[in-house]
């Protein structure tokens, strides 16, 4: 069974990433951080018991930014849990794992913990302290599991949602506490 580890960003264009961030250190600042962190992430995490696929949006960027022999597939249309949804209803078989790129202290120990969860279990989240997740996994099977509809995003709200969407007779792992950053503060 393969693993699949699966990468949402977005591409690196002045103004259009980190834009919350951006209103406390300007668009230059939160874009030279938002390329270093993917960057140091596709390093670290570019290698292992998985295969790479960046989901990119806007899905016909044309630059060279995510040169390094990784497939490349577009986000497409929809709110984020749609965006997600189909990730996963493409992926072949096998464990899926997706993360954001902008979580700057993902390591690879993190990625083996969530495909060594889902040996045991259909879905594993990584949670944040906003209430949120940097990570959510699931066993590809025949049975599809859709967790992602309603899910309040952005808020406090989003893991509680999400998790309440699955069938309580699936197994969830919970693994590390990760953040990322979109405020000044989470810098610190």
């Amino acid at each position: 069974m393969q693993n699949h580890l699966v990468i949402f960003v977005k591409a690196p264009q002045l103004g259009r990433v980190k834009t919350r961030l951006a209103k406390d250190i300007g668009n230059v600042a939160a874009w030279r951080f938002y390329k270093h962190t993917v960057r140091g992430l596709l390093k670290r995490l570019g290698q292992g018991k998985w295969t790479v696929t960046i989901c990119l949006s806007p899905d016909h960027y044309k630059g060279d930014f995510f040169n390094g022999g990784f497939n490349i597939i577009a986000q497409g249309g929809g709110d984020l849990g749609q965006r997600m949804q189909r990730v996963f209803d493409q992926m072949d078989t096998g464990k899926v794992v997706l993360i954001g790129g902008d979580i700057p202290t993902i390591e690879k120990h993190h990625i083996n913990k969530a495909f060594r969860a889902l040996k045991k279990h259909d879905s594993v989240f990584g949670p944040a302290q906003d209430g949120g997740y940097w990570l959510v996994g699931m066993r590809r099977s025949r049975a599809r599991i859709a967790p992602f509809e309603g899910v309040r995003w952005s808020s406090e709200h989003a893991l509680k949602d999400t998790i309440a969407n699955i069938a309580l007779n699936r197994k969830i792992a919970i693994i590390d506490t990760l953040n990322d950053v979109d405020r000044t503060e989470d810098l610190t």
